[in-house]
């Protein structure tokens, strides 16, 4: 029996949008592409860490969805690095599927490294971009995309136990588009 065996990489990565939802598919669409990042960990006494990352984001499942690899420390320093304070060393990715059928985003975000795994609903909120759930353990989970530009955002990280009546940032990103 010969049957041709795809190319993974090719089966899953798209040049661009599906032409059909080409309009709806820009919200996260403009992220594709590569990013270095400084993330700022927060800790509940106050106290923060500050380390450098890289973010990727590209087109796949022809074209219907945006994935995502986010990675603390970069690539370059996983070798040497210690372990990031509060926030960990991260190594996972995001996979964002619009769904018509609820006018918004689905958001699963895999980081096997650490046992992390979080499901999100997203929308455009303004000029921003909330996705929101909930996390293992309970808590309230909102991931903000804010001061969007062409080379740059800042992405928020906040939990909320239910219990509380405010939202803690946890992390925080500042990314850059490499050139």
């Amino acid at each position: 029996m010969n049957i041709e065996r795809a190319d993974f990489p090719a089966v899953l990565h798209a040049d661009g949008p599906d032409p059909e939802r080409a309009g709806v598919l820009k919200l996260y669409g403009r992220f594709v592409g590569d990013w270095d990042a400084e993330i700022i960990a927060h800790a509940p006494d106050g106290t923060s860490h500050r380390t450098l990352g890289e973010i990727h984001f590209g087109w796949v499942l022809q074209g219907r969805a945006v994935q995502d690899v986010w990675m603390i420390p970069r690539l370059s320093d996983r070798p040497t690095a210690p372990q990031f304070p509060i926030a960990g060393n991260w190594y996972g990715t995001t996979l964002r599927v619009y769904d018509p059928t609820i006018d918004a985003w689905r958001i699963y975000w895999i980081d096997p490294a650490r046992s992390v795994f979080r499901q999100q609903i997203g929308r455009s909120r303004g000029e921003d971009i909330v996705q929101e759930g909930r996390t293992e353990s309970g808590e309230l989970s909102r991931w903000s995309f804010t001061e969007i530009t062409d080379n740059s955002f800042h992405w928020l990280g906040e939990a909320k136990p239910p219990e509380a009546a405010e939202w803690r940032l946890v992390v925080e990103v500042k990314a850059r588009r490499r050139r």
